[in-house]
């Protein structure tokens, strides 16, 4: 049986837990698996990348990791 969940793609949410709380976002992405969501501009985290054709340079990227769907709210906007 798959699971649903109240908060959806696209919906604006608040960080209630955690060290974004109270931090304000479009969730990106809903990850059922994992209980988890992706909300834009929180919890981000600094992932090295590898220089290759595309990036000659390499360096790192700014990229929001996952958070508990227990630890969001749904905002009315």
């Amino acid at each position: 049986m798959a699971k649903t969940f109240k908060i959806k793609k696209g919906d604006t949410v608040m960080v209630i837990a955690g060290d974004d709380k109270g931090t304000t976002g479009e969730v990106l992405q809903v990850l059922t698996k994992k209980d988890a969501v992706i909300v834009a501009g929180c919890k981000m985290a600094k992932k090295a990348i590898k220089p290759s054709e595309q990036n000659k340079e390499g360096g790192f990227d700014n990229k929001e990791m996952p958070i508990h769907i227990s630890n969001v709210k749904k905002v009315e906007a």
